[in-house]
């Protein structure tokens, strides 16, 4: 027995191009929505907290800096309801993301997503809750690949770090 798994997306790289034209679709309504690209980073990183996503944490981390959010907000997010560095709209996105990743009860879902419908429109409800169904998507397909982090790429790299496959012999 190997203790290494199979790339799910390089197995079937149709199904995972189809998931990549998800997230396109996904980035396009976040867009159309109004919504902030760090908000949306922000919402990326916390599902992949949740869900313990090395590989998604180690994108997204490093495009929400690129982006400029900061290393502060970025260390505090899994204590976001402690802190006072987030705003409204993206405390209503991180509690909506939260409730459909982790799926609680039904009251306690209608509870979250009346608190973020106050600070939310229907188009950002709508944006939002497609990143987090998407990312949860792309979580599942790293951790059930189990995609490595590898160390940091230089900025000459041709891929950045972000091939899920570098590395491994797929031939």
């Amino acid at each position: 027995m190997t203790d290494e798994r199979v790339f799910i997306d390089k197995q079937h790289p149709q199904v995972y191009r189809a998931q990549r034209e998800v997230a396109q679709a996904v980035r396009q309504a976040t867009q159309d929505a109004g919504l902030d690209r760090a908000l949306v980073e922000l919402v990326n990183i916390r599902v992949s907290q949740l869900n313990r996503c090395a590989y998604c944490l180690n994108i997204h981390v490093r495009d929400a800096l690129v982006g400029g959010e900061t290393t502060q907000r970025i260390a505090v997010l899994p204590a976001w309801r402690d802190t006072t560095l987030f705003t409204a709209k993206e405390r209503a996105a991180l509690t909506l993301a939260e409730s459909l990743t982790t799926l609680p009860s039904g009251r306690t879902q209608d509870q979250d997503y009346a608190d973020a419908a106050r600070h939310l429109t229907e188009d950002e409800i709508s944006a939002v809750s497609w990143v987090t169904i998407a990312m949860n998507a792309f979580n599942r397909i790293s951790v059930v690949s189990r995609h490595p982090v590898r160390p940091q790429a230089t900025a000459d790299s041709p891929d950045n770090g972000r091939t899920p496959y570098a590395g491994k012999d797929t031939s």
